[in-house]
C-alpha cells in the first residue's frame, strides 16, 4: 500500500518485511537536506507526527555497532545507550562510515535490512503505539509497521534510551 499510485522500488527494508510476511504501509514525501530528521519528516505527515521515529547508528568502545530507534523529536542519552549495550562509552557512527557499514545513507537509514543485523534498541516510547513509522531505507520513503513486529524482525530490545524532557 502506498500514498501515491507511483511504483515504489523495493528497498532492503521493504524486502525484509515482505520476506517475513509483515504488513506495512509506505509513505512517500519530498526529502530535503535542511529538513532531514524526524521533525522534518513529521512536517510532511502532521497527522502521524507522534508515531514517527528515527534510526541512529552508534559505535561502542569495543568497535561494535548498535542501532537505536527513538522518537523523531527526542535526543539520545549516550550514558543510557552505553549501559543498554554493555559498553564503557559509545558515540555516533561517523557519517563517512554509515553507508559502508549499513548500506544506508543519512536520512534514509532504516533499522530493517542493514548489511548485517546489529544489536538494535527501541526507546520505550514505542510501547505507546500499535504502529510506528521509520525510514524504509531511502530518503523520502517511510514505512508504517506494527511496533511489535518491527521490534521482532530485528530482534530488538525496548529500553529507556532518551534524555528526560526538561
Amino acid at each position: 500500500m502506498k500514498d501515491k499510485k507511483e511504483k515504489i522500488h523495493k528497498t532492503n527494508a521493504l524486502r525484509q518485511l515482505d520476506k517475513n510476511k509483515i504488513p506495512y504501509t509506505v509513505h512517500t514525501y519530498e526529502w530535503s537536506e535542511d529538513k532531514s530528521g524526524g521533525l522534518g519528516v513529521a512536517e510532511h505527515f502532521p497527522e502521524l507526527a507522534e508515531r514517527i521515529f528515527k534510526t541512529i547508528v552508534l559505535k561502542g568502545k569495543s568497535k561494535a555497532l548498535y542501532v537505536c530507534v527513538i522518537h523523531g523529536d527526542a535526543h539520545l542519552d549516550l550514558k543510557k545507550v552505553a549501559k543498554a549495550c554493555g559498553e564503557k562509552n559509545i558515540e555516533l557512527l561517523p557519517l563517512s562510515e554509515l553507508e559502508k557499514e549499513t548500506g544506508y545513507v543519512r536520512g534514509g537509514c532504516s533499522p530493517v535490512g542493514m548489511k548485517k543485523l546489529f544489536r538494535t534498541f527501541f526507546d520505550k516510547e514505542v510501547e505507546k503505539f500499535d504502529k510506528i513509522m521509520v525510514s524504509a531505507g531511502r530518503r523520502g520513503l517511510q514505512m508504517e509497521v506494527e511496533t511489535e513486529k518491527l521490534v521482532e524482525v530485528v530482534k530488538g530490545n525496548v529500553v529507556d534510551l532518551t534524555m528526560e524532557e526538561i
